[in-house]
């Protein structure tokens, strides 16, 4: 059990990419059950930092905005990878950074593209829910992914809920799974990198198991870990911030939340980020190295 109401997250989702709460929402739910320093943490979307920042008193008094990002990356090789992919956080990227931004599109472009095999693989597989997927506003157009689909699949009746459409049609080898496309991990490392942020490898539960692949990801620039991650028990975050403290990476973590299964204030119980997390991200960020020019080859 958390010793209290965790004073940090530092992984979260908005409609902006596949969560379901408005960038307003999601911080005016953390800071009522007493979060101080949140990470907006989309896929491959900067939209809800950006929006928050330039919105007038959306920030509430007392909380202090990490501007974040997660990239869903694919297997380049690195044996750390997992069915094919790793997650990596970027944490206080610069939201004005254009070369950043151009990465990031592309990665949405691959999104939108995977969605759409998606669909006409589930399609051939006797699950259409194309029409359903045709009435999506455009906020949540903008980073689809399988959480996207995983609803539609709940709402046209051919899964009990978000985990049973994961479990039985879009998860790791299920009629609908489609391998991603995208950049790979060192590739996104090293993006998040040049935009001034802070390289985190996420939700690795067996991290100890795949020391190898994570040392590799540090000599691409990888500075941190997810330690306090909510589905992680008292053993996994043991091992793990041993794991981190033997390697010198900075410890993080969130709640991971998206809003399908419960409430943030639900979620925000179920998991404790030290303060100490959230220091030691702003002494790593101040402490950043510089990036080296890219040489012609």
């Amino acid at each position: 059990m958390p010793p209290g109401p965790s004073p940090v997250d530092l992984h979260t989702h908005t409609l902006r990419s596949d969560g379901l709460l408005e960038p307003a929402e999601l911080v005016a739910a953390a800071a009522s059950a007493g979060v101080r320093t949140l990470a907006v943490t989309d896929h491959d979307n900067l939209a809800a930092p950006r929006e928050l920042r330039a919105t007038p008193g959306a920030i509430p008094a007392g909380l202090e905005l990490i501007p974040g990002v997660e990239i869903n990356t694919v297997d380049d090789g690195v044996p750390a990878s997992w069915h094919g992919e790793l997650h990596v956080v970027g944490l206080g990227v610069d939201l004005d950074d254009d070369a950043f931004e151009a990465v990031l599109a592309a990665q949405r472009e691959r999104r939108r593209e995977r969605y759409e095999r998606t669909l006409r693989q589930l399609r051939r597989a006797g699950y259409p829910i194309d029409d359903l997927a045709e009435r999506l506003p455009p906020d949540e157009r903008n980073a689809l992914g399988r959480p996207t689909v995983a609803r539609l699949l709940v709402e046209k009746g051919f899964a009990a809920s978000v985990d049973d459409a994961f479990a039985r049609l879009v998860g790791w080898g299920m009629p609908g799974y489609v391998p991603r496309v995208g950049i790979g991990a060192r590739e996104a490392i090293a993006a998040i990198r040049a935009a001034g942020g802070l390289a985190v490898l996420a939700h690795t539960a067996d991290a100890a198991e795949r020391e190898g692949g994570i040392r590799i990801l540090m000599m691409a620039g990888l500075r941190g870990i997810e330690v306090h991650y909510r589905r992680f028990d008292a053993e996994t975050v043991a091992s793990v911030g041993k794991l981190a403290a033997r390697l010198g990476l900075v410890p993080t973590g969130g709640t991971d939340y998206h809003g399908d299964r419960e409430t943030y204030a639900e979620a925000h119980a179920d998991i404790w980020v030290p303060a100490s997390d959230a220091e030691a991200v702003h002494a790593a960020l101040e402490d950043r190295p510089p990036v080296e020019p890219q040489t012609a080859r």
